[in-house]
């Protein structure tokens, strides 16, 4: 069994518009029939543009919203009637700043580890260790309310992991980080779930962040699903072209592979993407023909690919 199993989740909110006498009742669906999966020891995306809806579906997904229609289990737990013992075997970084003015660092990690379930003592003991592994042992002193953004980032990261969760929620990790910051918390991110065992879903709108960590993501938009996958999968081209880079500009190697059947679909100073049918070798092998008749040295081949900007907007945009 997965850690995550969603299915046709859907969530709707009734709001209220129009002038004070004469509101109206509105019906605004944030979440729409979306459905993933979790594997075992995978970085998983939520991947969408602010107000899509992924939020939602996080709280969803912690039983703190039931949902209008469909299911999930979480680490064997029913989202609907077993929220609070599947929240135990969580740790959520949420959004907002969620630190408590007045307590140091290690008073307020310690806090969150109690409110897990976790007896005093152990919980301070986990709280310095947390602490240190998130790079805020020299700062664990401080007041919480002194910190810089990027600090506070980690403090909430630091409280998410306290009580040795089996999965993380992590929503808009690096927001308000400057690029050090940020690279410093994909690589923290990327170490808790290959290093310490921990499954992770990353909801964001950075798509650089979610290509660089994540496994596998599912773009939301306007509440629904519109594209899942492998980021390898979504970043493939139909057709399967391929990208030949030469030595030198030659003519003669364009018409050579185009009267094999090929199709030049781009190029950009000497790298060609051409498409051709047939298997992965049979393109190989017609692609070196041409060189070898035209007098062209092939620098570089690869399987062509498109960027996960491109898909996104793909999927956004059609």
């Amino acid at each position: 069994m997965n850690p995550v199993e969603v299915k046709e989740l859907s969530k709707a909110f009734q709001t209220r518009e129009g002038p004070l006498l004469r509101k109206t009742s509105k019906t605004v669906v944030a979440v729409d029939k979306i459905s993933f999966d979790v594997s075992e020891g995978e970085i998983f995306g939520l991947l969408g543009p602010n107000g899509a809806g992924k939020t939602t579906l996080l709280k969803t997904i912690l039983g703190f919203i039931s949902p209008a229609a469909g299911t999930g289990e979480v680490l064997g737990c029913d989202i609907v009637t077993q929220g609070r013992a599947l929240r135990q075997k969580i740790g959520l970084m949420p959004e907002q700043d969620c630190h408590i003015p007045g307590l140091t660092a290690v008073q307020f990690v310690a806090y969150a580890g109690e409110l897990a379930g976790m007896p005093t003592e152990q919980a301070l003991r986990r709280s310095h260790e947390v602490l240190e592994y998130c790079g805020l042992g020299e700062a664990r002193y401080r007041n919480v309310e002194t910190y810089s953004t990027g600090m506070k980032q980690r403090i909430k990261l630091a409280q998410a992991l306290v009580h040795g969760p089996r999965l993380l929620l992590l929503d808009e990790p690096t927001n308000g980080l400057d690029p050090a910051g940020r690279e410093e918390m994909l690589d923290l991110v990327r170490s808790i779930s290959h290093g310490k065992d921990v499954n992770v879903i990353v909801s964001s709108h950075l798509l650089p962040d979610v290509e660089r960590i994540c496994d596998k993501v599912v773009v939301v938009v306007a509440g629904k699903p519109a594209a899942e996958g492998l980021i390898r999968d979504l970043k493939k081209l139909e057709g399967r072209p391929v990208d030949v880079e030469l030595r030198e500009e030659n003519d003669a190697f364009l018409a050579a592979v185009q009267a094999a059947g090929a199709e030049l679909l781009h190029r950009q100073g000497l790298v060609c993407r051409i498409k051709l049918p047939g298997s992965p070798d049979d393109v190989a092998r017609a692609v070196f023909a041409a060189a070898e008749q035209a007098g062209a040295q092939v620098r570089g081949y690869a399987q062509a690919e498109r960027s996960l900007e491109e898909a996104f907007l793909e999927a956004v945009h059609g």
